[in-house]
């Protein structure tokens, strides 16, 4: 069943099927709701599924002002209070791990269950600080000789021809949240997720690689690590058999 609310001031749609318990499944950047679809379908079989579109993707409407993980966090919270949902499991791929990460930090959850997430801030080298710097810079710059407005459009232009795939095919505001929410690190919140949590990762995932499995294993008290070889960002994908197997025994156990 396709849905739309408003929540957060914005209208989000969703699909909502099977039936049991609430699951709250959420996509990564630069996809939607389609792109989970196979853990609906298997998620499904045992639980009622709530696959959202995040604003600015799929159905979605499109934030008008530049939102964080925070935001994005009381989005679900509202959806949880407005759909009279109790104790929901929640599941996170890449950008939706975040948010699944901080709501779990500081509401009850079911189950948490993280597929190749993010939340965990990178280490940076010493290029990529002078590429920030020289943009700040030149933002700086340009603001002073076209005026704020002008300057950011010429900014984000700059950046769309430098930037990721994800910066490249985003709008000038998701390009703007983007920037906003890579840089957030979920570190601290990790030790705060009570419900017990199972991480599902490709051992080659280069966007958050396996290190970031390990070490959100080590700081989530109740976590468990299940990877699987010769698999990427998208391990659903990558392994969709052996994916369906450890997400089922874990939603029944």
């Amino acid at each position: 069943m396709e849905k739309e609310i408003e929540l957060e001031g914005v209208r989000v749609a969703m699909e909502v099927t099977g039936s049991g318990r609430p699951l709250i499944l959420m996509h990564g950047w630069g996809c939607d709701h389609s792109t989970v679809r196979s853990i609906a379908a298997t998620a499904a079989l045992t639980h009622t599924v709530y696959n959202i579109d995040f604003p600015g993707f799929g159905a979605s409407e499109e934030p008008a002002e530049v939102w964080g993980v925070e935001r994005y966090t009381r989005l679900i919270e509202a959806l949880v209070k407005s759909e009279k949902l109790e104790s929901p499991v929640l599941v996170g791929h890449s950008f939706g791990g975040r948010v699944a990460i901080l709501f779990a930090s500081r509401n009850k959850a079911d189950k948490v269950i993280l597929v190749d997430a993010a939340g965990i801030k990178p280490r940076r080298t010493l290029k990529y600080y002078l590429k920030v710097y020289s943009f700040k810079a030149g933002k700086k710059f340009w603001e002073l000789i076209l005026g704020k407005e002008k300057a950011q459009a010429r900014i984000d232009r700059m950046r769309a021809r430098r930037g990721s795939s994800d910066y490249a095919g985003a709008s000038p505001m998701m390009r703007r949240i983007l920037s906003k929410v890579v840089n957030e690190d979920l570190t601290d919140r990790l030790p705060l997720i009570s419900a017990p949590a199972l991480l599902i990762w490709g051992e080659n995932d280069t966007a958050t690689p396996l290190s970031d499995a390990k070490k959100m294993a080590r700081l989530i008290p109740d976590s468990g690590l299940v990877s699987f070889p010769g698999c990427g960002h998208y391990s659903f994908l990558d392994n969709p058999g052996q994916f369906r197997a450890v997400l089922s025994s874990f939603l029944k156990s």
